[in-house]
């Protein structure tokens, strides 16, 4: 799906958008769920390449603690996070909670005529995905394996919208990632680089010691 410009404004704003699996669960009362995030288990986000042109994959990560202070006051639950409400937290057709696997959601779709026809399109598989739009208040970013990094979400400032997606937003996720995750590498990757530099330094220091004491021995 091509992205529209609400979708880019809502970028340009801060918001960030990730994907998850979803199910249709009951046919009698229209309801579909699935966890909008999982919780301490890391996740490819997308690939780059640092100050020196070498490719590296970022990941991330959320903890459970990052929902303690999320504003979640009127979630609604969209298809491709525009158009149409097909329920929401304010009028109870929908529900949040957070339990030790990530944040789970439940969406009740038999409200309107389109909501049920979306309900029979989740249930044929036909669509299958969830995404959901947040801001993040605050994380940090780490080195990671070899050469990669792990962004650590621990606190989600709001929670927007729960959608399901026609397909992955991939190309969104990784705009809104890089938008707020590029020039935090940059600065790790300075810092690694002088470190690496001060430890090369150092050992040459050490080398060129032992050689003049070597060289004192042999007199």
């Amino acid at each position: 799906m091509e992205m529209t410009t609400l979708m880019k404004k809502k970028i340009e704003g801060g918001r960030e958008y990730r994907a998850l699996n979803m199910g249709a669960v009951n046919d009698d009362e229209f309801i579909v769920e699935g966890y909008a995030t999982t919780f301490s288990e890391p996740y490819y986000l997308y690939t780059t390449q640092n100050s020196k042109g070498e490719e590296i994959t970022v990941y991330e990560q959320v903890l459970k603690s990052a929902f303690d202070d999320t504003d979640m006051s009127d979630v609604i639950f969209q298809y491709d996070h525009e158009g149409r409400v097909f329920a929401r937290l304010s009028n109870e057709t929908m529900e949040l909670e957070v339990d030790k696997h990530g944040l789970k959601t439940r969406a009740y779709l038999g409200g309107t005529e389109i909501g049920r026809n979306l309900y029979q399109e989740i249930k044929g598989g036909y669509t299958n995905k969830m995404s959901f739009g947040f801001t993040v208040k605050a994380d940090d970013i780490k080195p990671y394996k070899e050469k990669d990094y792990i962004r650590t979400i621990s606190k989600i400032g709001k929670l927007f919208d729960v959608s399901a997606v026609s397909y992955p937003q991939n190309d969104w996720t990784e705009i809104s990632a890089r938008k707020h995750i590029d020039g935090v590498i940059d600065e790790v990757e300075t810092e690694r680089l002088k470190a690496e530099e001060l430890r090369n330094q150092l050992q040459k220091q050490k080398d060129d010691l032992l050689n003049r004491i070597k060289g004192l021995r042999k007199d």
